[in-house]
């Protein structure tokens, strides 16, 4: 209807995905990047988290054009499956000689030997779950036996979950808590803030054709952000009302007052909006946590009590120093770094790739493969002089003796892996992923298995790369 009027080739706000206006920023583009790595890693179970509304959807369709040809895909759009369904739809999907009658036994060899054969061909096969937040505890425990198809080094089955936030609350239910051991990597989808809502508007605007000035100013942005709560679906729909008001009007400047009548008609900013709240409850739980982990730890390292008091009163207060769990038997005050502290004196030859890769080999050698550790950041082979860099920069902010770096062969990429520290519970690993500052967070760091690292490597060698 408006299109004419503001020179558009096609609807700009259309709430189905559409691939060719994916918007990268907000850490979106990261997202997708570190989940086609972890897929063509091949390891475990992957799950991400978003509200609804916050793009999975768009996410998941992206993953489907940007994976190879070499990764075969099979989306499960209804969650309400049953375990005895599950086997059933994944093998019609992948278009296996079985009928409604075949037993669950002849299902799951057929699926078998057709992973098999993916397998010897070097290629890969991944399941899609949407809404995963609905599906049965049961038929989630029938996926975590799907995933123990495996040959001796790798999983002949690779599984995405895309859930809403009611995901992790299932997760935590004891009787699928082996489900939730095998998720290797986690990502959360957070809203939009107002300074990426202002760019997700005119970047939609001008990839339909539009080529005037900003439709949508900072101040429509920020109005916007506050009506939608940041989630790109409602932002789509008060954007697209908007731009219906402004042309009723006649005009071509969309107002506030357009922006109110939309978020009028569609019911929105209407909620509590418990971000202040959250904030004074989140500080006060950080420094609750902040006594009780410097009253324990000395219990469980067996460190000094004044000393990790200290480390970890100095990350409550000052949110640019980071403490690391500690690996293996390092003390829990080893990794904090002191904005003074010589050892932020990070020099290129300390950071130099050689070097770096040779520290790598060292840790590896004697890392246990059930172990975990944080991806950073991944860059490519030839930007070495942005390797060192990112190096440099880390290491003010996290122990640069446990910076690691190896090189990797991505569907036929070359790149650089940073990674940091070893940790031998999962849960100390999220706790220090939680800890990086947000100039680190940026990059999408998540978390990956010193197996998974071992075995990019192995690959990497085998071909001939390195």
């Amino acid at each position: 209807m408006y299109l004419e009027h503001f020179g558009l080739q096609r609807p700009p706000f259309k709430i189905t995905p559409d691939t060719s206006m994916f918007y990268s920023g907000n850490k979106r583009g990261a997202a997708l990047e570190a989940l086609k790595y972890a897929i063509a890693s091949g390891e475990g179970i992957i799950k991400v988290v978003g509200e609804v509304g916050s793009g999975k959807t768009m996410l998941c369709r992206m993953l489907e054009v940007e994976l190879g040809d070499d990764i075969e895909v099979v989306y499960i759009a209804n969650p309400s499956l049953s375990p005895e369904n599950i086997l059933h739809v994944i093998a019609f999907e992948l278009k296996l000689d079985i009928t409604a009658e075949s037993s669950k036994l002849e299902v799951m060899q057929a699926v078998q030997n057709y992973l098999l054969e993916k397998h010897a061909k070097s290629k890969q096969v991944v399941v899609f779950v949407e809404e995963a937040q609905s599906m049965p505890i049961e038929t989630l425990e029938e996926i975590r036996l799907l995933s123990n198809l495996e040959t001796n080094e790798y999983k002949l089955l690779q599984m995405v979950l895309f859930g809403q936030p009611e995901l992790d609350e299932k997760l935590r239910t004891n009787s699928i808590r082996q489900l939730k051991e095998r998720i290797t990597h986690n990502f959360y989808l957070d809203p939009f803030p107002a300074r990426d809502v202002y760019k997700y508007l005119n970047f939609r605007m001008r990839a339909v054709g539009y080529h005037g000035p900003d439709l949508f100013t900072t101040k429509m942005a920020h109005n916007i952000e506050r009506k939608s709560n940041g989630l790109t679906r409602r932002i789509n729909i008060l954007a697209d009302k908007a731009l219906l008001a402004a042309f009723s009007d006649g005009g071509h400047d969309i107002k506030s007052k357009h922006i109110n009548l939309a978020a009028k008609d569609s019911d929105f900013g209407q909620e509590i909006r418990w971000q202040p709240a959250l904030k004074i409850i989140s500080a006060v739980s950080v420094i609750v946590a902040a006594i009780w982990i410097g009253t324990m730890l000395p219990d469980i390292f067996h460190t000094d009590s004044a000393q990790n008091t200290a480390a970890i009163t100095a990350t409550v207060i000052n949110p640019t120093l980071t403490t690391s769990t500690p690996q293996k038997t390092m003390s829990a005050s080893a990794t904090v770094i002191s904005s003074n502290s010589d050892v932020n004196n990070v020099t290129v030859d300390e950071s130099s790739i050689s070097h770096r890769l040779r520290q790598t080999e060292i840790w590896l050698n004697s890392a246990v493969d059930e172990n975990y550790t944080i991806q950073l950041i991944l860059l490519d082979s030839w930007a070495e002089t942005d390797v060192i860099k990112f190096l440099q920069h880390s290491g003010r902010y996290l122990n640069p003796q446990n910076l690691y770096i190896y090189k990797a062969s991505i569907r036929g990429r070359m790149i650089y892996s940073v990674l940091y520290n070893e940790y031998v519970e999962r849960d100390q690993a999220i706790a220090q992923l939680k800890l990086l500052p947000p100039k680190l967070k940026q990059n999408g760091p998540y978390l990956r298995t010193v197996k998974g690292i071992k075995a990019d490597i192995r690959k990497t060698r085998l071909a001939g790369n390195i």
